[in-house]
């Protein structure tokens, strides 16, 4: 080598040392800046660090569009980097997880905040700690058996009663699914919040307190066992897992007597409310105090008779309902708050939707911007059919929105009405009533809650050939069937059944009973709101 060679040599490696980056060498990392720039449009996180920009317009150098990076810094960032995919990665993974919607439903005090709160402890969602701090605060008023139930019911007066009055909502998981758990209060007082997050749910699990006199008091005349049962078909939970709790109890004793004699009266039951008890519906054995046949199948010990699944297992065996990712979007909002700006609340029934999407509030003709999407507590930027959602959104103020109203697609938005005509099945009228032209009652459909009348009873419904009968009818009397106009007094958000069976099918209540349900057949608007 000679001297000349040797010079420019030493100048290479002193140029590598001070940490300047040759202009040519750096190219494939523009070209590397490229794909990071696609990245951030897509929608990667502001934090991330575009280090090389690409090739400006004609005319200006090249070297102007290369930020050096020292290799100190680069050292650093790497692992950051990783980081980054890797979560991405796992977000990726965890999303592609099916997701189910679970509302527990029974009569009062059979259990279901308790097993709740069970199943959160067992899939890891609660420490040892907080079920410590539990346990002295249910001792503290007296109520050592209530501390599972804590975990669901949050509010000091859901804990000093003893019942739930929200619906509950938390989240869990196992190897293969996503799940949402909707604790629904059992009290009769509060039923309009059970049919809130019963509209909300895929499937069901119905609780049956298995002691000695609960069951007998749940499923007579009355009881809110089958009000439940009732109004869960009617909102669309097509599937039932039917869990005998209080298995435990001294009164029980994992009898099997006692487990065959609620499961007897039950079957007959839910096939006149219209499951298919072979194909949608399953029983079995829990308790749900000390967790037995929910992570686990129950001890042989324990249950000898039992060689049934445990409850986990039957939650993964269960079949996602069909959905519509391209349909028109709809989200009814249960829910709406400040944070940082307006976030709603509500499950997606229909299509998809993306952070940056540009959508309508109805009725009030509000167009938004979705700014931020949250699954689980965890943002996203992408949520399909069937998740529940807290959506940020710009471009509409949190005092003008109600719950009932509907967060839909701009191509697409669903209709305003206030008037439509449906078919009702009545089930129990209130003594003396009669159900005629005039008659009024609280109309629940998805989560709108609205005063209504029935305007005109149009035909009867033979409830054998299910067939219309011709002869006029001006009043009905207790499990007839017929088509009638029904008017709201403000415009309300809904589907035709054979369109969106969510948000067309509904129920009619009347001081605090539930006296028919029914699905939308036609959409009306009258008057000046049209």
């Amino acid at each position: 080598m000679d001297i000349s060679e040797e010079i420019r040599a030493l100048q290479l490696d002193s140029a590598e040392d001070s940490g300047v980056i040759d202009v040519e060498k750096s190219r494939p990392d523009e070209a590397d800046g490229v794909v990071h720039m696609e990245e951030d449009a897509e929608g990667s996180s502001s934090a991330d660090q575009v280090h090389v920009a690409p090739k400006d317009t004609e005319g200006s150098s090249s070297t102007d569009q290369v930020q050096v990076v020292p290799k100190e810094k680069e050292k650093v960032e790497a692992p950051v980097q990783e980081v980054k995919q890797a979560v991405n990665t796992d977000e990726e993974v965890k999303n592609k997880k099916r997701h189910l919607n679970v509302v527990s439903i029974g009569h009062v005090d059979a259990g279901k905040s308790t097993i709740g709160g069970q199943i959160l402890f067992l899939s890891g969602q609660v420490d040892d700690r907080t079920i410590q701090k539990y346990e002295r605060e249910a001792k503290d008023k007296a109520r050592d058996s209530w501390y599972m139930a804590y975990i669901m019911d949050t509010n000091e007066e859901e804990r000093s009663k003893g019942i739930t009055v929200e619906v509950g909502r938390a989240h869990f998981e196992t190897e293969t699914t996503r799940f949402t758990i909707l604790d629904a209060p059992g009290h009769k007082s509060y039923v309009p919040n059970m049919i809130s997050g019963a509209s909300q749910a895929d499937i069901g699990i119905l609780v049956i307190s298995a002691r000695k006199g609960e069951f007998e008091t749940g499923y007579e005349k009355g009881g809110q066992t089958r009000e439940h049962v009732l109004l869960a078909k009617t909102l669309g939970v097509s599937k039932l897992i039917v869990v005998v709790n209080k298995m435990d109890d001294p009164t029980v004793n994992w009898s099997k007597e006692r487990y065959d004699e609620i499961e007897s009266k039950m079957v007959p039951f839910l096939k006149s409310s219209g499951y298919n008890v072979k194909k949608d519906v399953q029983f079995l054995p829990i308790s749900g105090l000390v967790g037995s046949n929910l992570k686990t199948r129950a001890d042989k010990s324990t249950c000898p008779w039992w060689n049934g699944p445990c409850l986990f297992e039957v939650l993964d065996a269960v079949e996602v309902p069909t959905r519509d990712p391209k349909g028109p979007f709809r989200l009814p909002i249960i829910d709406k708050f400040k944070d940082l700006g307006t976030v709603v609340m509500g499950k997606v029934e229909s299509g998809s939707v993306r952070e940056g999407d540009s959508l309508i509030v109805m009725p009030n003709r509000v167009n938004v911007k979705v700014v931020a999407l949250y699954v689980d507590e965890n943002k996203v930027r992408y949520a399909e059919p069937g998740e529940n959602l807290r959506v940020k959104l710009s471009g509409i103020e949190e005092e003008d929105i109600l719950s009932g109203f509907v967060l839909s697609s701009v191509s697409k938005p669903i209709v305003a009405v206030n008037e439509f005509i449906a078919q009702l099945q009545i089930l129990e009228l209130l003594d003396n009533a009669i159900f005629t032209a005039g008659y009024k009652a609280v109309l629940h459909v998805h989560s709108v809650v609205e005063e209504c009348e029935i305007v005109e009873l149009l035909h009867q419904i033979d409830t054998k050939t299910r067939k219309p009968i011709k002869k006029r009818v001006l009043f009905v009397k207790n499990n007839a069937a017929v088509v009638c106009r029904i008017q709201v007094n403000n415009l309300i958000c809904v589907e035709k059944f054979t369109d969106f069976p969510q948000l067309g099918r509904f129920t009619l209540r009347t001081e605090g009973k539930t006296v028919a349900v029914g699905k939308i057949t036609e959409l009306r608007t009258i008057g000046n709101n049209a």
